[in-house]
C-alpha cells in the first residue's frame, strides 16, 4: 500500500491539550517496557479482565495486564484490523466481542511478537476473568492456551435488591446497597484467588498492603470527584474527553500506586489552571454532549468533529465519571477483603444493568447540563447493550434527546466515518438545535 493511499484511509489524530493525557501514556510505555523485562526475567504475569479485583495482584506485585485497556492499545495503534482477519482466517465468527477477543486473536499472530503495539504483548502465566457472559469465560480459556497459561475463573453474582441511588450509599454503606450472601460469597472467592496465586507464584498476600493499595485508590478517586465536578460546573467546559478518556482510563489500570494518586492530583490541578484561566476547550460551546459507551479507540478524533461548526462539545464519558463514583470504598481498615468485595461486584450493575445505569445516567446528565447524548452500542458484545431501550426511555422521558448506533470501540473495519459524522449532525440539527437548544 502506498504511503498516500495509506494516509487516506486513516483517520485524523485528535489534538490533545492536558499534559496529564500525554504523562499517561508516556508512563504506561515506561511501565509496560519494564513489565515485559520482568516477565522475561521469568516472573509470573497475569492478564486479567476489566472487572477482576487487580488490587489483589497489585499487593502481592504480580505483574499484569488489563484486558480492555489492551484492546484500547491495539485498536489505537491500528492493529485491530488484522488481528480479527487472523480470527475470521482462523474460522471463528467475524463478530466475536472484540474487547474480549483482541488478545486472542493477536495470541494467533504467525508473525514475530515484538511486531505488536510496544514490542506486543508477553506470555502470561495466568488469565482470569469473571463470568459475566456466556462468551468471555471460553475467549479467556483459549487465550490461556494459545500462551501456556493458567486460566481461572471467578463467578460473577446478581442483586436481588435494586437501590437506585447506588452512587450515595457505595462509598460508605455497602452492606446496605448489598445482599449480605453476595458481600459475604465475594469474600471467599478473594480468600480463594489469593490461595491460587500464592500457590502459583510463591509470593505471600499481605493484608497491610491491600489496606495501602485501597486507600491509594480512594485518593485517587477523589481527584477524580473533583475534576468530574469542575467540568460539569463550568462552561463552557475547559477539557473534553478527548483529553479525559485517555489521561484517566490509563491511569485507572495503575490505580493503587503512589504514581496514579499523584497523576490525579496534577491532572485536577492542571485543569483548575486552565478553568481560572479562563482558558476553555471549545471557545464557541454552545451544546454540551454526553458520550455513552466505551471509548471509540480507533477514531478519538471524531469527538471533535462537531467543535466548530456546531459549537458542540463531547463533555462526559463513563471512564471519570466511574472513578468519581464508583470506586472509592471508605472505612477499608475494618475489613480490606470486604472494602474490596464491595468495590468490584457491583461494576456490572453499576453499568450495564437497568435502572442502576439509567438512573446513574440521567443523574449525570443534569449535572452535566448535557443537551444531547449520543449512545455507541456495540453490536457484537450482550454486555455493551445494557439495557439501551430503557437508558435511552429514562433520559428522553427527562427531556434529553438520545441518538443510538451500533459501532465497534476497536475494530475499525465496519467504521464509516463519513456516514457517522452524518448521523450526528442530523441529530445535533433536527433533534437538539431545532429543539430549542440554547
Amino acid at each position: 500500500m502506498s504511503e498516500e493511499m495509506k494516509k487516506q484511509q486513516d483517520p485524523p489524530r485528535a489534538v490533545k491539550t492536558l499534559k496529564a493525557t500525554g504523562a499517561a501514556s508516556a508512563y504506561q510505555k515506561e511501565w509496560f517496557a519494564g513489565l515485559r523485562k520482568r516477565v522475561e526475567s521469568g516472573e509470573d504475569f497475569g492478564y486479567l479482565n476489566a472487572d477482576v479485583p487487580m488490587e489483589v495482584l497489585r499487593a502481592m506485585d504480580i505483574p499484569f495486564v488489563v484486558n480492555q485497556w489492551w484492546a484500547a492499545i491495539c485498536a489505537a495503534k491500528r492493529k485491530a484490523p488484522k488481528y480479527y482477519g487472523l480470527l475470521r482466517d482462523a474460522g471463528y465468527r467475524d463478530d466475536l466481542c472484540s474487547y474480549c477477543a483482541t488478545a486472542f486473536a493477536e495470541s494467533m499472530d504467525p508473525e514475530d511478537k515484538e511486531s505488536g503495539p510496544w514490542g506486543g504483548l508477553p506470555d502470561p502465566t495466568i488469565a482470569i476473568t469473571r463470568l459475566t457472559c456466556d462468551c468471555q469465560g471460553k475467549i479467556f480459556q483459549l487465550f490461556a492456551k494459545n500462551h501456556g497459561a493458567d486460566f481461572y475463573a471467578m463467578e460473577n453474582t446478581v442483586p436481588r435488591k435494586v437501590p437506585l441511588n447506588w452512587w450515595d450509599l457505595a462509598q460508605n454503606d455497602w452492606e446496605e446497597l448489598y445482599d449480605t450472601e453476595r458481600l459475604d460469597t465475594a469474600v471467599e472467592e478473594l480468600k480463594e484467588l489469593i490461595r491460587y496465586l500464592e500457590m502459583k507464584t510463591g509470593k505471600l498476600f499481605d493484608i497491610n498492603k491491600l489496606e495501602e493499595v485501597m486507600n491509594l485508590i480512594n485518593e485517587q478517586e477523589e481527584w477524580y470527584t473533583k475534576i468530574r465536578d469542575l467540568i460539569a460546573e463550568t462552561s463552557p467546559a475547559p477539557v473534553t474527553v478527548v483529553d479525559t478518556i485517555n489521561a484517566v482510563m490509563q491511569a485507572q489500570w495503575q490505580r493503587g500506586t503512589r504514581w496514579a494518586a499523584d497523576h490525579a492530583r496534577s491532572m485536577y490541578e492542571e485543569i483548575k489552571a486552565m478553568v481560572d484561566e479562563g482558558h476553555t476547550a471549545v471557545p464557541n460551546e454552545k451544546y454540551r454532549l454526553m458520550w455513552l459507551g466505551r471509548g471509540l479507540w480507533h477514531d478519538f478524533a471524531f469527538y471533535q468533529n462537531f467543535e466548530k461548526k456546531y459549537g458542540a462539545a463531547f463533555v462526559w464519558s463513563m471512564y471519570l465519571a466511574m472513578g468519581a463514583d464508583a470506586y472509592r470504598r471508605y472505612h477499608v481498615e475494618d475489613d480490606p477483603l470486604r472494602a474490596l468485595a464491595a468495590r468490584y461486584i457491583g461494576m456490572e450493575d453499576f453499568l450495564h444493568m437497568p435502572p442502576w445505569n439509567a438512573q446513574w445516567f440521567l443523574k449525570e446528565a443534569k449535572h452535566n447540563k448535557i443537551d444531547g447524548v449520543v449512545y455507541m452500542v456495540p453490536e457484537n458484545c450482550m454486555q455493551a447493550v445494557e439495557g439501551s431501550y430503557f437508558i435511552q426511555k429514562t433520559l428522553e422521558d427527562a427531556g434529553i434527546p438520545v441518538l443510538i448506533f451500533k459501532a465497534d470501540p476497536v475494530d475499525a473495519r465496519k467504521w464509516n466515518r463519513d456516514t457517522m459524522t452524518g448521523l450526528v449532525e442530523d441529530f445535533i440539527e433536527n433533534r437538539i438545535i431545532n429543539k430549542g437548544g440554547k
